[in-house]
């Protein structure tokens, strides 16, 4: 389709659980010229925007409109119209309370292109993660799923809510908490039994969920105790009943947890994986980015005479993406890197080394500047050549060493760290908001830029370091970490943040 055609797509984006969004929603996002997106549970999603694209928040929450239906109806026929990609994102599925129907209509109506992704509704989403089968074989085979967000009180509904009361089988209402007592009692007085199981799963699918069980005589009293508030998804039916035997989400190890990340944004994605896959609640807050060094000229001039080297070394994972990027870029045969050694600090290290399809000939026991000097006082390179792959802002520990072992060594700088400025997920308010249990750090850089942002210590969080280096520079700061990875290396920080949740577990 040409670029003066435009198109939208209608996308849902599931119920929380960035994991849960579509491969297609991901491939329309990151195609996007424009989106136009709602409240989200996974603001995540917007990271993957191409470089330039526009973003538009429309969202609605109740009582809080930053558009109307109409405009916003308006806005994305306008945006289509102009002949752009467009997508309008949408919690849960698109079609399921979404109005996304109406928004199609509109579409149609004005005679551009569109496209339906449907999504994971938090109607099904929701129980599963709470350890509810929205239908089960000892218990029901049909399911019925209607919106809370209308008064059953007034004049006019359109929901019989005798009519539902009567059905066999699961209810599933959405967007219904602030009106839960007069929809239990509506139900109740349309002949459903008042000790009929309901329970209410609030945020699901993502680290910060909370459920909560009990009748429908009951339940809104225990939820004005425990002052539970939307977004929430009520389940109605003995379906309820399994949650004792399957709920498994709730009883991961990280669960309760919520863990900021400090890491860069390219670079955030497989802690953060990990920890969500444990149950933490993960925000990623990169503190840095990493960009080209100053002197460009140089770096390409050192990577051309790369194949001179006896050593070369690499000291992180980003110094070992951009030497190779910038070598291929140079040369189309990787046999004209010649035949050096390769020396690196970390697993993780090695693992990119090796993505590029060479192999590592020296890793240190220490993964850190020192192991790594410690680790070539085991081989002979007195009046060989080195390459030392490096950040602009890196200490001289390896290049000192080695010069007192005797090597010829010079610098490749690489790239330098910076600040992040940008943060298109609020994951700054949130932190500031909510607080945190816990924030890790990966480098010295990521706490010297966090407490350049200025946020305020959130009350009871504690620190998480990868290793010594990262500590000391806390240290300097005025916060002992809580602890340190035994093992340098995003494995080893997250097996030592297990640890720590287990010695502290969620009141």
């Amino acid at each position: 389709m040409s670029k003066s055609e435009g198109i939208c797509y209608l996308i849902g984006a599931g119920p929380g659980d960035l994991s849960l969004v579509t491969l297609r929603a991901k491939e329309c996002v990151e195609n996007a010229d424009v989106v136009i997106y709602d409240a989200l549970s996974s603001p995540e999603i917007l990271r993957w925007m191409k470089r330039g694209a526009e973003k538009v928040y429309v969202g609605k929450r109740a009582k809080n409109h930053a558009m109307s239906q109409d405009e916003i109806n308006a806005l994305i026929v306008e945006r289509t119209q102009a002949g752009h990609n467009v997508v309008r994102l949408k919690g849960g599925d698109p079609m399921i309370f979404g109005r996304g129907g109406e928004e199609a209509a509109e579409l149609a109506e004005a005679g551009v292109a569109f496209e339906i992704v449907p999504g994971i509704s938090s109607a099904i989403g929701g129980p599963a993660y709470a350890g509810i089968p929205v239908t089960h074989r000892d218990h029901c085979s049909q399911l019925t799923i209607f919106t809370g967000h209308e008064d059953p009180t007034k004049g006019e509904s359109s929901i019989d809510y005798a009519q539902i009361a009567r059905a066999p089988g699961t209810k599933v209402f959405l967007m219904g908490v602030a009106r839960l007592r007069s929809i239990c009692e509506s139900l109740v007085k349309g002949g459903a039994k008042p000790e009929t199981p309901i329970a209410l799963v609030r945020w699901a699918t993502t680290g910060s969920q909370k459920t909560i069980e009990g009748t429908l005589a009951d339940i809104a009293d225990i939820a004005e105790k425990a002052d539970f508030q939307s977004p929430a998804v009520a389940v109605i039916g003995d379906v309820v009943k399994e949650r004792a035997k399957i709920n498994w989400f709730e009883k991961r190890p990280l669960f309760g947890k919520r863990i900021v990340v400090t890491r860069t944004r390219e670079q955030a994605g497989g802690l953060s994986r990990e920890l969500s896959g444990l149950g933490a609640d993960v925000v990623e807050l990169p503190t840095i980015r990493i960009e080209k060094p100053d002197d460009r000229h140089g770096f390409a001039e050192t990577v051309t005479h790369a194949h001179e080297y006896d050593w070369l070394v690499f000291s992180s994972p980003n110094g070992v993406e951009r030497f190779f990027d910038a070598f291929f870029a140079v040369y189309e045969d990787a046999r004209s890197l010649g035949n050096p050694k390769i020396a690196v600090i970390g697993q993780g290290t090695a693992a990119k080394v090796k993505e590029y399809r060479f192999a590592v000939d020296l890793i240190p026991e220490r993964f850190v500047a020192e192991g790594l000097v410690e680790a070539f006082e085991k081989e002979s390179i007195e009046n060989l050549t080195v390459l030392w792959v490096r950040a602009q802002e890196a200490r001289d520990v390896i290049y000192d060493g080695l010069l007192k072992q005797g090597a010829i060594i010079d610098e490749c700088i690489a790239y330098q760290t910076v600040p992040e400025t940008d943060d298109p997920t609020g994951a700054a308010a949130r932190l500031k908001d909510e607080g945190a249990d816990l924030i890790t750090f990966t480098s010295s850089s990521t706490v010297d830029n966090f407490f350049k942002l200025d946020l305020p210590w959130p009350e009871g969080c504690v620190a998480g370091s990868i290793g010594p280096v990262t500590s000391e520079t806390l240290r300097k700061h005025g916060v002992e970490p809580a602890f340190e990875a035994k093992k340098h290396d995003i494995p080893g920080l997250v097996s030592a943040i297990r640890k720590w949740a287990e010695a502290c577990p969620t009141g």
